[in-house]
């Protein structure tokens, strides 16, 4: 089983790729005391995460744009503890924290065995995660580099809107020439 975390107090918290637009790896990465921990995660759980932190936002009071962290490069060397699977988030209304709860993804074990309840193996498993307790700050400069980073990629292809590239054949156009 991989570790668990609970970064209480946080003193970077930062998403980042490694690699070329087209063949880049996610990362979320933690900052606290002497400890720095990454974890991987797709595009599509960095750009939710921002979407999801600034909806939060909305309803509270405006973080102080004078205390956004500025400096939210990855630390290297970037090696990742787990691979995210999935997240959900609240708000911890008495400490005035975002909490995000991010789980490790578990390989599927296949078809539950006839009578058996699928429902159980969730029980069973021993699944890690890491708890992360984000100031509005916090919350707030991610929410930036969130769409900062997805804005780094690949240009959309105006006709079908997959990632443009070389190897892009657009299946609007049944391959027939570029767009």
């Amino acid at each position: 089983m991989s570790s668990s975390f609970d970064f209480t107090e946080i003193d970077l918290f930062t998403a980042g790729a490694v690699g070329e637009p087209g063949s880049r790896i996610f990362y979320l990465q933690v900052r606290s005391a002497d400890a720095v921990v990454s974890f991987r995660c797709e595009k599509q759980q960095v750009g939710a995460l921002g979407t999801y932190l600034a909806e939060a936002l909305r309803d509270l009071p405006t973080a102080d744009p004078d205390s956004l962290p500025t400096e939210l490069d990855l630390v290297a060397p970037v090696i990742a503890e787990w691979v995210i699977g999935s997240m959900g988030m609240a708000y911890d209304e008495r400490a005035d924290r975002l909490v995000l709860l991010a789980q490790e993804l578990v390989p599927d074990s296949g078809e539950p065995d006839e009578g058996e309840d699928p429902l159980d193996d969730l029980e069973d498993e021993d699944v890690a995660t890491a708890r992360f307790h984000l100031t509005r700050e916090q919350g707030a400069a991610f929410v930036a580099l969130a769409e900062e980073l997805l804005s780094a990629g690949r240009p959309p292809c105006p006709i079908c809107g997959l990632p443009m590239g070389p190897d892009h054949n657009c299946p609007r156009s049944n391959g027939h020439g570029r767009p």
